[in-house]
Order: C-alpha cells, then structure tokens, then sequence
C-alpha cells in the first residue's frame, strides 16, 4: 500500500486521487446529484447532495476499501482483516469478494442487523470483539499477525483517504465551483478526501466537517492543535462512534479543512426524515450529518452554492419507524 504525500503535497495528492479515480472507474458507481427546490427554499442556498447513500454496498466507503485492496499483490492476496462498526466492514467483505481474497472483519455484535448481515453475505468471517473481550484494535492486529492477513484500516491510510477523495472530485466536476462542502466526519477519511479534492479544484470551496454532538472530538482536535480522544459516544450515528481521528487524518484536516461543527441526534432524525418524504431516499444518520447541519442553521449557507456529501444509506427500516414516531 503507498505511502502518504505530505499534508501540504497537493500535486502529489492529486495524483494519488487520479490513480484512485482510475481503479474505480466501472467498478463504483458514479453516484447522482440531487436536488431539492425546497430544500434550496428552506436554506436560501443552491444545494447539491451528492448520494453515495446510492453507492455499492449503500456507502462512500467501498471507494476507499477498492482503491485500496485493488492494489495488494503476492503474499498480501492470501488474505484481508479490517475492523468495523459497519459501513467499512461491508466495503472490504464485497472488495474483497470480487477481487477473490480472503476477508475477515472484527466488528461489535451490537452493530446494526442491516450491516452484520450484509458483511456476512459477501463472504466475510465475522470476529466480535465484544464477545472476545479484546480492543477491536488489538485484536485486529493480533490475527492479522497470526494468520498473515493483510489489515485494510477504515481511515488512517492515504489509499483510503484518496479513494474516499474520488466522491467529491466527482461532485465538482458535474456541478462546477462550489462555495461550500459539508461532510460527515468519523475517523476522517472522507474529510480528509473531500477538503484534498476541493483543494485541488476550482478554487474558492470552503469544507466544514459535521459530527454529532456526542462525538466532536475531531472538532476539538480541530480547534485545540492536538490529536483529542474520547470515550466512545452514545449517538445514534453509528459510523461516528470512532475515539478519535488518525494521525494522517488530523494532520490533513488541520491543513485543509475550513471549520468544524456538530449537530444533536434529533437534527439527524429530522434531516433523514426530509430526506424520505421530500426527496424519496434513504440515508442513514451519520450520512446526514451535513445535511443535518444546513436544515438545523448549524451553518449558515444563504446565497451559496452547496455540495453536501450523503455518506451512506445502511439502516434498517424498524429503527427508522423507530426514529420518525411521535413521542409517547
């Protein structure tokens, strides 16, 4: 796998995301751009929602997990380890299916049913590290040494990073400028991608990355300088219950991105209710966090040209009724 440019190396990032762009091609699907008149009415902004909800396996991450894996050659073929809450998991178990690889995935049994059974029908042995009473790290690690598996990290890695760059590369190249990009944040694969992809394209784009409120700690490393770690938060925004960003994703968000915010998980509820009745799809709650953050007035985008990145659509239908009942 390759290694990182600098943090400050836009041309080598931009070649990296052009190689990335290369693997994918006929192999992802070039997600849609919707829109919404009345999302542009209730914002006063011109707002371009790109759904990678819509992506193979329902999420942006199966750009990084092929990019990646795409490139393992010998020994590293024998076989693949990742860990996951979900979204990656499923992206490395299909990677891994069609490229004809081996894949074990360590992941919590409390993950959502959606996620655990669709990594386990593309072929994955599932290892819970709950049960096992091992960090999910650890055990990673563990037998990706004893078995020699190949571990495929869910954010920290410039071939994730630069596969996860290829969403809004595509983003900009179907609408043109962009004032501004909103992206949900987790470890921070996907912001760190999208702010190198706008930094590389027309200029002018500011990249605010969105978290729940219960999880900012890459808000804190933001605003503090420091890489901040915090226990893992209760949100409903399963794939932002990571600890912490990565050393490479911290250090491209401090050089790229423009601001931080964060969101309640009721903004969340609400934005993927609009999402079902006013646009007819299905985005989980982590892929609304941008979105959450425009509808809430978190960020104010009167008068602009708005892309907001829809990272993933993977969410049961029972905990949605769950979340759009009324109150007892």
């Amino acid at each position: 796998m390759t290694a990182a440019p600098a943090a400050d190396d836009l041309p080598g990032w931009g070649l990296m995301i052009d190689a990335a762009r290369g693997r994918l091609r006929g192999v992802a699907h070039v997600t849609p751009v919707a829109t919404s008149r009345t999302l542009d009415s209730l914002t006063g902004a011109r707002v371009f929602l790109k759904c990678e909800n819509l992506q193979r396996m329902g999420a942006f991450k199966f750009r990084g997990a092929w990019n990646a894996i795409a490139q393992l050659e010998g020994d590293a073929r024998r076989g693949v380890i990742a860990f996951s809450s979900g979204n990656h998991a499923q992206a490395v178990a299909l990677a891994c299916r069609e490229r004809g690889i081996p894949c074990v995935i360590v992941m919590p049994s409390t993950a959502p049913a959606p996620k655990l059974a669709a990594t386990r029908g593309y072929g994955a042995e599932l290892v819970h590290y709950d049960r096992l009473g091992e960090d999910r790290d650890a055990l990673a690690n563990r037998l990706a040494a004893e078995r020699g598996l190949t571990l495929i990290p869910p954010f920290d890695h410039p071939d994730i990073v630069a596969g996860q760059a290829t969403a809004a590369a595509e983003l900009i190249e179907e609408v043109g400028p962009l004032d501004m990009l909103l992206v949900p944040v987790g470890g921070g694969g996907l912001i760190s991608g999208s702010a190198l992809a706008a930094a590389t394209g027309p200029p002018g784009c500011r990249v605010i990355g969105v978290e729940p409120q219960a999880g900012d700690d890459a808000g804190r490393s933001f605003r503090e300088g420091r890489l901040v770690r915090i226990a893992a938060p209760d949100t409903i925004a399963d794939g932002a219950r990571t600890p912490s960003l990565g050393e490479l994703t911290f250090a491209l968000l401090r050089r790229h991105v423009s601001d931080m915010t964060s969101v309640p998980d009721r903004a969340l509820i609400e934005a993927m209710r609009f999402m079902f009745e006013r646009v007819k799809l299905v985005v989980e709650p982590t892929g609304v966090l941008g979105l959450a953050a425009l509808l809430s007035g978190a960020v104010s985008a009167e008068g602009r040209r708005v892309g907001v990145i829809l990272s993933g659509g993977n969410v049961g239908l029972e905990q949605l009724a769950e979340w759009f009942a009324p109150p007892r």
